[in-house]
């Protein structure tokens, strides 16, 4: 925390006033591990965190009954700019298939089925409402598990 935000939360609390909210970077961050911490309670294994490659980053790559989760965390502060999932555009999941790819790669498990899943999470009075959607999208590298 830098010495000007030390100083504006002083003189928040000395008047009785609520302090400005954190930046949409510590509000991402707290999405993040608050969205871990609902995967590992709804039985993923955490593989990769914040996994980047030149196509871009993986806010998590995750197992669940042995399929590979692809997770991309959504949050929103209100509705006003439309739902969390809808973050995700095609755009979006184009750079997520892509550096899906480069995991897959990486890891050599080319051939091991795959998921691409949100967690979009709407901060509302009462507390954060988390929603985990599996098989939000799908592109190119999902590969179906077979039955």
């Amino acid at each position: 925390m830098t010495p000007r935000a030390v100083l504006e939360r002083l003189l928040a609390w000395a008047s009785g006033r609520p302090p400005r909210p954190r930046g949409l970077r510590g509000a991402g961050y707290d999405w993040e591990r608050l969205a871990e911490q609902r995967l590992t309670k709804a039985g993923y294994r955490i593989l990769a965190r914040n996994f980047r490659a030149r196509p871009g980053e993986l806010d998590f790559v995750a197992e669940e009954n042995g399929v590979i989760c692809f997770v991309e965390v959504k949050g929103r502060r209100g509705v006003g700019y439309g739902q969390p999932a809808e973050a995700v555009t095609a755009e979006k999941q184009r750079r997520i298939f892509r550096t899906a790819e480069a995991w897959l790669a990486r890891e050599r498990r080319i051939d091991a089925p795959c998921r691409f899943d949100v967690v979009a999470i709407l901060e509302a009075d009462d507390g954060p409402r988390v929603e985990i959607l599996r098989d939000a999208f799908r592109g190119p590298t999902a590969r179906r598990r077979r039955r």
